[in-house]
C-alpha cells in the first residue's frame, strides 16, 4: 500500500513533540510492515534513513502541497480537519476537541470511545507510543513524588487542584510542561521539557496527576508516565476512564477523592504490570494496524462516518467542567 502524510515542520522531532512524534512514529511502523510511505513535509526532514520517501515542501497551505501528491497513492491519511481533491480516498486523524459547529470530514477518526462520541461519532484509533524511545528502568514507588505532565499554563489541565492535595499532604508535585507561580519547598519546576529529560524526570516520580476539567481526547502523558511503571490518578472526564483501569491507577470525580488517593492509596500498584498494561494497550505497532484496516476500508470506497461528525456541545470545549 502506498500511503503519503503531509507535516510542515520537520520530522523525526527534536525536544518537545505531541502529534508530530505521533505522526513519524505511525509512519515509521508502517514502513516496518512493508508499506511505502511517502511524506510531504518540510525540506529538513530526515526520514530516507527510515525508509520513507521525502518530497519537500515546506508550505503547508494543501492548494500548494496537493498537487505534489504521487498520482500512484492509493490513500492519503492527514492530521487536519481537510479533504484532498480528486480521487484518491483520503483519511483524517482528529486530534484535538472542535470548535462548537465545527463539521469534519466523513474519513474521520477519533483518538479515543469519548473523544469519537462527544463528535457523534463511533470511529476511533487510540494514541501510541513507540516503547522503544521509553526504554523501562525499574524503581521502588513510595507515593511522595508525584508528577504533573501536561502544559501547566492551560486551565483545563488543573494544575492548581494538583498543587493545592500536594501541598496539604506534604507531597512533593514535579511539574513538568511549564511552571506553578508561587512558593513552596513542595513544589518543583522543571519547565517545558522534552526527550531524555522528561524521561528522567518521569522516573523521578512514584505517581502521576492527571485531574483534567475538560473531555481529554486521549492523553499521551498518561501511557508515557505508565510506560515508566507510574501508577495515575485521573479525573472522569473524556478518555481518561478508558485509558486508566484499576490495576494502573484511580479515576476520581472531585478534589475530595483527589485529596484521599494522594493522602493514602490503599493499594499498591507494580511497576511492571503497569508497563505491561502500556505496551499491550497502547502500542504503536497496534495503532498501525488498526489504521491499516480503516485504509482498506476508506480505499474500497465506504465512508466511515454516515455524516460529517460535529462536536455536539453548545459550550466551548475548554470551559471548566466541575472538580
Amino acid at each position: 500500500m502506498k500511503i503519503v502524510f503531509q507535516h510542515a515542520s520537520p520530522l523525526p522531532v527534536v525536544g518537545y513533540g505531541g502529534i508530530e512524534r505521533i505522526l513519524f512514529w505511525h509512519m515509521l511502523e508502517l514502513a516496518r510492515l512493508g508499506h511505502k510511505i511517502v511524506l510531504i513535509g518540510h525540506p529538513d526532514s530526515r526520514v530516507d534513513k527510515f525508509g520513507i520517501q521525502l518530497i519537500a515542501c515546506q508550505d503547508g497551505n494543501p492548494a500548494v502541497w496537493q498537487s505534489l501528491v504521487p498520482s500512484d497513492a492509493d490513500i492519503i491519511h492527514l492530521s487536519y480537519n481537510y479533504k484532498v481533491p480528486g480521487t484518491i480516498p483520503t483519511i483524517t486523524t482528529v486530534h484535538g476537541n472542535g470548535q462548537v459547529g465545527e463539521v469534519f470530514y466523513k474519513n474521520s477518526v477519533f483518538v479515543s470511545k469519548k473523544h469519537a462520541e462527544i463528535h457523534g461519532s463511533d470511529q476511533f484509533v487510540h494514541n501510541a507510543i513507540d516503547f522503544t524511545e521509553y526504554p523501562f528502568v525499574y524503581s521502588e514507588k513510595k507515593w511522595n513524588q508525584f508528577l504533573f505532565l501536561a502544559k501547566a499554563s492551560w486551565r483545563v489541565k488543573n494544575l492548581a487542584h494538583a498543587v493545592r492535595v500536594c501541598r496539604a499532604n506534604r507531597k512533593h508535585l514535579h511539574v513538568a510542561g511549564g511552571k506553578w507561580w508561587g512558593l513552596s519547598r513542595y513544589i518543583h519546576n522543571h519547565g517545558i521539557v522534552g526527550g531524555v529529560e522528561k524521561l528522567e524526570i518521569i522516573r523521578s516520580c512514584d505517581v502521576m496527576l492527571f485531574p483534567v476539567r475538560w473531555h481529554e481526547p486521549f492523553g499521551i502523558a498518561v501511557i508515557e508516565a505508565m510506560s515508566q511503571g507510574l501508577a495515575v490518578i485521573g479525573s472522569s472526564y473524556g478518555s481518561l476512564p478508558e485509558l486508566i483501569a484499576p490495576e494502573v491507577g484511580f479515576i476520581v470525580k472531585n478534589i475530595e477523592e483527589l485529596n484521599e488517593k494522594v493522602k493514602n492509596p490503599g493499594k499498591t500498584f507494580d511497576p511492571f504490570v503497569i508497563r505491561k498494561y502500556a505496551e499491550d494497550n497502547f502500542s504503536i505497532k497496534k495503532h498501525a494496524q488498526s489504521y491499516l484496516a480503516l485504509y482498506e476500508r476508506v480505499i474500497a470506497g465506504e465512508e466511515l462516518n454516515h455524516q460529517g461528525p460535529t462536536y455536539k456541545f453548545t459550550q466551548r470545549a475548554e470551559e471548566l467542567l466541575p472538580f
